[in-house]
């Protein structure tokens, strides 16, 4: 079987799993995902003011109580700290195809996140890499509850 690596990301989490034959297969169903690791975006986790300097974003009291309205650079910001996210996962996926000769990748992740991983993660990776991507958001489930989903796309084979 073609090796399969199934990356599954959210904002927070990136989970890295491949499809592997049961040792037994006589007697074990399969092919399963084996989960191998996982990523976090810690940028994600920090709120208000371990992140920011001021928690309020976008506004300047003026006088006569006249609110003033401006762009801080919050979402610029926001945006590098989703592209060294998806480069650091970029990373993980060239390494595990290193290790394990990936033929396929299956890119699952929330629409805005996919977005950002197109743009850095496909110039990285080898010209013969098979890249399938999903909108949408896997990544708390477990591995044979999205391989379940996946398989019913059509992306992976039914289980045996």
């Amino acid at each position: 079987m073609n090796q399969v690596l199934v990356a599954v990301i959210n904002g927070t989490r990136a989970r890295f799993l491949t499809l592997e034959q049961p040792e037994l297969p006589e007697y074990e169903s399969g092919p399963n995902l084996v989960e191998h690791k996982s990523l976090f975006n810690p940028v994600k986790e920090l709120q208000g003011k371990e992140l920011w300097a001021s928690v309020k974003t976008g506004r300047n009291q003026g006088q006569g109580s006249q609110a003033h309205a401006y762009d801080d650079g919050r979402q610029e910001h926001i945006n590098e700290f989703e592209r060294r996210f998806a480069g650091a996962i970029a990373n993980e996926i060239v390494n595990i195809n290193k290790s394990k000769r990936i033929q396929r990748l299956l890119l699952i992740a929330e629409p805005h996140i996919l977005g950002v991983l197109r743009e850095v993660v496909a110039p990285l990776l080898p010209k013969n890499l098979q890249i399938q991507d999903l909108a949408k958001d896997l990544c708390k489930l477990k591995p044979k509850d999205i391989y379940e989903y996946l398989a019913n796309k059509n992306l992976l084979p039914a289980r045996k």
